[in-house]
């Protein structure tokens, strides 16, 4: 579906050290062809299907809410996926890398937030209210818009932070090679993260927090709290300590996943088209203020797109607990980082593919659901 220009429907859109608390299980591990230790922790459980899942997260009352791609949202609730609570499938479409791409709840479940591409292709972002855990249509109202000048790399992915505040990921505007020189550029909003406050409406829908780095450079926009970011197609905050978390898809060589430890990231430069994950990019010179990634690998072996995911806080898996699970949407494989002093001291793969991994849904029990572009949702269960 997206990063890169599509292929076919499959492929469209490194460390081995072992995982401390598996050390005893990793010296007979096999082996996969990467030579990262695999390690049958877990096991997925279809839970239902949609139609193109596509981003998901927890709701009002245990639910887990589900974006599908052509425009729909649906609540997965006592095991049954409803029917659809809103509708956008005349106002998208999924041409290219387009259609919904990313729903959050605000922190008290008062407003609802959609990240789509509308029929023109830009990038827009609505609000509704929210009254006993249901939608409220004719509060609907657009917070944010933003041009896209290709129908690849639009990021669209968007969350609460810890401080209270919406994040919102965009890619550099599509093509190859940056052709825009979005990433580097601070004039633009494209190849950023974004972070603005939607309570507000000082600009247009929303305000800007007074403290974001790039507040008072005139030549800067306001709105940005990261750059440097190819297509950060999926970030996430650790939901116990607040550290962001991002999946950054690369050009032909390296993906990778960057780390900023809470209250630190304001104004970090990712790299991006200067670097391409840890290396220079086209034989360009890394900028000295790069921030590196915290783990790169690089393409081979069926990898080629990373979808970043969550640090797992669950109960069910307590192995599992404090490490980074991610995925690639060619490969499928569920992979673990260990985090350590601010170092990435292992990854695993753990034994379980969950197919075109798209995205991945944090539920309100911190459990994990996998989302497979193909239609299955799948849950993380104890193996």
């Amino acid at each position: 579906m997206r990063r890169n220009p599509p292929r076919n429907p499959r492929r469209a859109m490194a460390g081995t050290l072992c995982l401390a608390l598996l050390t005893a299980a990793c010296g007979t591990a096999p082996d996969d062809q990467d030579g990262t230790p695999v390690r049958e922790l877990v096991r997925l459980t279809e839970v239902a299907v949609a139609d193109a899942p596509s981003a998901g997260v927890a709701g009002p009352d245990g639910t887990v809410w589900i974006a599908e791609r052509p425009g729909r949202v649906r609540v997965l609730a006592g095991g049954e996926l409803g029917d659809p609570v809103l509708d956008l499938t005349a106002e998208t479409t999924t041409d290219g890398e387009r259609g919904l791409l990313g729903i959050t709840f605000n922190p008290d479940f008062s407003r609802f937030y959609l990240s789509f591409t509308d029929l023109d292709g830009h990038t827009r972002v609505d609000e509704l209210a929210v009254a006993g855990g249901q939608l409220r249509p004719d509060t609907r109202r657009t917070v944010f818009t933003q041009e896209q000048p290709f129908a690849n790399h639009n990021g669209g992915d968007l969350a609460f932070g810890p401080d209270g505040l919406l994040y919102l990921g965009l890619g550099d505007g599509g093509g190859g090679g940056d052709p825009l020189d979005a990433g580097q550029d601070l004039s633009t909003l494209l190849g950023k993260l974004l972070r603005i406050d939607p309570t507000s409406r000082d600009v247009g829908g929303y305000a800007i927090p007074p403290d974001n780095p790039f507040v008072d450079q005139p030549e800067a926009r306001a709105e940005i709290w990261a750059y440097g970011l190819r297509n950060p197609w999926r970030f996430s905050f650790d939901a116990e300590t607040g550290d962001l978390w991002i999946g950054d898809v690369g050009q032909s060589a390296r993906e990778e996943i960057d780390h900023a430890a809470a209250g630190t990231g304001a104004g970090a430069n990712y790299g991006w088209s200067l670097m391409e994950g840890d290396e220079p990019y086209a034989d360009r010179t890394e900028p000295d203020n790069h921030v590196p990634p915290v783990f790169a690998y690089g393409r081979g072996s069926g990898r080629c797109s990373v979808t970043g995911g969550y640090v797992y806080r669950g109960e069910a898996i307590p192995d599992l607990r404090s490490y980074y699970v991610f995925s690639d949407y060619c490969e499928g494989d569920l992979r673990a980082l260990e985090l350590r002093d601010g170092a990435v001291a292992g990854e695993i793969n753990l034994g379980v593919n969950g197919g075109s991994v798209v995205g991945f849904v944090q539920g309100p029990d911190r459990e994990l659901y996998v989302l497979d572009l193909a239609g299955p949702i799948r849950r993380v269960d104890p193996a």
